[in-house]
């Protein structure tokens, strides 16, 4: 509860800050937005992720500051010595990653910042909303119940990120009349040029993200007479284009936007096995199909692992799809068509 959470970052002197593994918008704009509001009270910051800052979240303020954990002395010890470790955007010690474990095991208080399904119970204090927008949501009541006028530029920036990320730039059905005046308050709080920032987000894309995209829409397919939608991501493809993993964000957003499609999926290869992506439409839940494959989530966003081939993992996910979907009894549905193809990676150009 805030009342609970507040004094006691009152009076931290060290606090920790992480999130999960590949970190999206809500993740590395919660985590900046928090670290700066902390800082401008005089608290000694860290904030330690296993994983690097994505390739279109580089350019906001702050982000050098977010250190890669390599197990150096200094790491260990800022987690060690910490008064509170915050987790933001992710309740499972193993969605952390590499400093996961150590993050669970510290002597601190550990406050969680979520709006994740079924947190784990090594948490001593939580502020957490499934239904919820985002992470940035839950920040900003956390903010406004404790000094308002810490929402600084510096603060309001990487909040609107986080919610404008989570929420699709305000187009899906976790945004209320109440988010929209929440971030109206941003960007009046923080002067912000809305334009700029979403320009920030998902204009900077490389030639070599471009062609990742060509080839994985070439691989979209339809199911269940076109209610779900699959993409895959080869390793062979990143190969061939030169782009890294991390310009993959979003592309599995562009199967909704085909006519019909409730569902999507998208398939990553890696050297250890498949990550899956779900993504949903309304009350399209996709959460408890994420965790029966070993994952977990939002009910319209969640993700799974595999330690399976990509096409054992494909066959897999779709075969299950009818235990937690009401999908007809059918076979795949149309193909899609090399204008359909073309359409797309128009519309993934423009977002």
């Amino acid at each position: 509860m805030i009342g609970d959470i507040v004094p006691l970052l009152t009076n931290a002197k060290r606090v920790v800050i992480s999130t999960h593994t590949r970190p999206d918008g809500d993740a590395i704009g919660s985590q900046l937005a928090i670290g700066a509001f902390l800082e401008q009270r005089g608290t000694e910051v860290w904030m330690i992720n296993s994983d690097p800052v994505p390739y279109n979240l580089e350019w906001m303020q702050g982000v050098d500051r977010i250190r890669v954990y390599d197990h150096s002395l200094d790491l260990v010890e800022a987690i060690a010595s910490a008064d509170v470790v915050i987790v933001v955007d992710t309740n499972a010690a193993s969605r952390l990653g590499t400093p996961g474990n150590q993050l669970k095991a510290a002597n601190g208080k550990k406050v969680l910042i979520d709006h994740h399904t079924d947190p784990e119970d090594w948490f001593d204090f939580s502020h957490r909303r499934e239904d919820a927008s985002s992470t940035g949501e839950l920040l900003y009541e956390l903010m406004a119940g404790w000094d308002l006028s810490g929402i600084t530029p510096a603060v309001a920036e990487p909040l609107y990120v986080a919610i404008m990320t989570d929420t699709g730039s305000f187009r899906y059905s976790n945004v209320t009349p109440v988010l929209h005046r929440m971030t109206a308050d941003l960007i009046e709080r923080g002067e912000l040029d809305a334009a700029h920032i979403h320009g920030q987000v998902y204009d900077r894309k490389s030639m070599e993200g471009l062609r990742l995209m060509s080839a994985v829409l070439g691989t979209m397919q339809l199911h269940f007479d076109g209610l779900v939608g699959t993409m895959v991501v080869t390793r062979q493809f990143l190969a061939d284009s030169g782009a890294s993993v991390e310009e993959t964000d979003g592309f599995v957003n562009l199967l909704l936007s085909v006519e019909g499609v409730q569902v999507a999926l998208m398939f990553t290869e890696t050297a250890k096995g498949t990550k899956i992506s779900f993504r949903s439409k309304g009350n399209w839940h996709v959460h408890k199909w994420a965790q029966s494959l070993g994952g977990g989530g939002h009910r319209n966003a969640s993700g799974a692992f595999q330690h399976s081939s990509l096409d054992e993992t494909v066959q897999k996910a779709v075969n299950t799809a009818s235990r937690f979907l009401d999908l007809p009894e059918s076979g795949p549905g149309p193909e899609l068509s090399e204008d359909d193809v073309e359409y797309l990676a128009m519309l993934g150009e423009k977002n």
